[in-house]
């Protein structure tokens, strides 16, 4: 048996309200829209990974998702001239990610992180 696939569901009542943030923050697709869910996908080739956590690292709270970028600091300026609520402030952390946390527009917490 193998695992194919992990995907992750975040309820929101607008999943439409969530497009803009994934589209234009992360460069993701929509692969998938059904009103009642839409479904983001990027060409990058992934290895399946769940991550089960008793705390977010450094004290934060657990994130919903942790999406890793090629550029950070540009995630991170894109989310602030959107006007995106950033949760924690992007920090080198010392198991050497360099990271954020942004709530989308369903109030989810969004782990943003680059290995340096």
């Amino acid at each position: 048996m193998a695992v194919k696939r992990i995907v992750a569901n975040l309820a929101a009542n607008d999943p439409q309200a969530s497009r803009s943030f994934y589209e234009t923050l992360f460069g993701l697709d929509v692969v998938m829209d059904h009103g009642w869910i839409v479904t983001f996908a990027s060409t990058a080739i992934m290895k399946p990974q769940l991550s089960v956590a008793s705390e977010g690292g450094s004290g934060t709270m657990v994130p919903q998702i942790s999406i890793e970028v090629d550029d950070v600091d540009n995630v991170y300026e894109l989310a602030n001239a959107g006007g995106h609520e950033i949760v924690y402030e992007i920090t080198d952390e010392p198991w050497g990610v360099r990271r954020f946390y942004v709530r989308d527009p369903s109030g989810a917490i969004i782990n943003v992180l680059q290995h340096k």
